[in-house]
């Protein structure tokens, strides 16, 4: 019997929540196979098993959650597998595959040979292939997590029509469905449960970011600023840069994210993270951004933003949004940030007091671009207007290095051009 652990899954994991098992007891494997779908509190994870054979236990689940180095799958090596199919000695398997994710490979693992005498026979190699996924798997759901939660309402996704793009199933449509009266409802001193309330578990990737977020109100001592800014240039730059059918579209976050990496160039402090008594100022700016997702809020990271051109900022920024909401970014991926930007204006609103990304020390925002009254050359005309925001950490700087680079964006939004030279 060969035992596979659950894996280090990375960036300080320590568990993880199966979300659910694509094989069964008495299932065949084979090497690297990926046999269970499991949560962690960045991301939601692909597991292969380093092994081949019959599926002898599995040690969970789906809603349990397991420690790292805890007892995952237990596989019967060699056992039902067709004659000539050959599978890794158990160590073999330890130094070649296992304890990996999808994506990763199994890096030099083989199958072992075996020597034969001349003139013996030689079976063929087939592939021993694991058992169809039910109907549940082919719903069109984006998220393990909204499984789960429907799962854990007691709906059945079957029965919904998905509100999101090509009918694909939700998070909110699952809400919306179990917005009903709690079967047993979690005791509390001297109040019930009141008719239509539910409950959801605060874990997960929402335990992290509360955590986080806890842990920024209470460490940092975090200051705003904002202004108002004439976005009419930049809209005008965004639609001659994409005039041209044959190129690369270049996207309104892209253009604002490549002045605040200039501006970041000419006040570094904002690109940094307090170590005790130190501020710690890298020579590179990791770009977070704020992508919100069925699993709730992410902040996925574009390596080494600063030496991006603009298209290839808005290509990234594009890819890893699309990738954070099908659940598909690794942990590695939704970590490791210097600075932050965040579009809340996607959401209709104005301007927003945003919470530092800790260990980060300024984040900035973009609210929503409207039609509003605007002075220019003394005459009152339309404008599209938005509102700039950075919170900043008080420890890092002053309000004088806020305020510069809060400027130095708000001069690219409303002359770009001029200021081209600069990004």
């Amino acid at each position: 019997m060969a035992v596979f652990k659950l894996p280090d899954l990375g960036e300080g994991l320590t568990e993880a929540e199966i979300v659910a098992w694509h094989v069964a007891v008495g299932d065949t494997v084979t090497v690297d196979q990926t046999v269970v779908e499991v949560e962690t509190a960045k991301a939601s994870v692909e597991v292969p098993v380093p092994f081949a054979g019959r599926v002898a236990t599995l040690h969970g689940a789906a809603g349990d959650t397991l420690a790292v180095g805890t007892p995952l799958i237990t596989v019967e090596e060699g056992a039902f597998v067709e004659p000539g199919v050959v599978t890794p000695a158990p160590s073999e398997a330890a130094e070649g595959s296992g304890n990996v994710l999808i994506g990763y490979g199994t890096g030099t693992a083989q199958a072992r040979r075996v020597r034969r005498p001349r003139g013996s026979v030689r079976f063929r190699q087939d592939t021993v292939h694991a058992a169809p996924k039910s109907p549940q798997d082919r719903i069109r759901v984006v998220s393990p997590l909204v499984r789960r939660l429907a799962k854990e309402s007691g709906v059945d996704i079957r029965t919904l029509t998905g509100s999101g793009t090509g009918g694909l199933i939700s998070r909110a449509d699952v809400e919306r469905a179990a917005a009903v009266p709690v079967a047993a409802p979690v005791a509390i001193p001297d109040k019930a449960a009141q008719p239509g309330e539910y409950r959801i578990p605060l874990r997960g990737i929402r335990k992290t970011v509360a955590d986080k977020l806890t842990r920024s109100r209470r460490e940092i001592p975090e200051a705003t600023v904002w202004v108002d800014v004439d976005a009419t240039p930049l809209l005008e730059l965004r639609a001659a840069l994409n005039a041209d059918p044959s190129a690369p579209k270049v996207s309104l976050l892209a253009l604002l994210s490549r002045f605040a990496l200039a501006g970041l160039r000419r006040y570094p402090e904002l690109n940094s993270r307090i170590e005790g008594d130190e501020i710690v100022v890298p020579s590179a700016v990791q770009l977070g951004f704020a992508a919100q997702t069925d699993r709730g809020l992410v902040v996925p990271v574009v390596p080494d933003a600063h030496a991006l051109t603009v298209e290839e900022l808005s290509a990234a920024l594009a890819e890893r949004t699309e990738r954070a909401r099908a659940g598909k970014l690794a942990p590695a991926e939704l970590t490791g940030g210097s600075f932050t930007i965040n579009n809340y204006g996607v959401f209709g609103v104005d301007g927003s007091a945003a919470i530092i990304n800790h260990p980060e020390v300024a984040i900035l925002g973009i609210g929503r671009i409207i039609d509003r009254p605007w002075i220019v050359d003394g005459q009152v005309v339309p404008r599209k207007i938005t509102e700039l925001t950075l919170a900043f950490d008080h420890r890092a700087c002053d309000g004088g290095t806020a305020g510069g680079f809060l400027r130095f964006v708000a001069d690219c939004v409303e002359s770009p051009l001029r200021l081209l030279r600069n990004v």
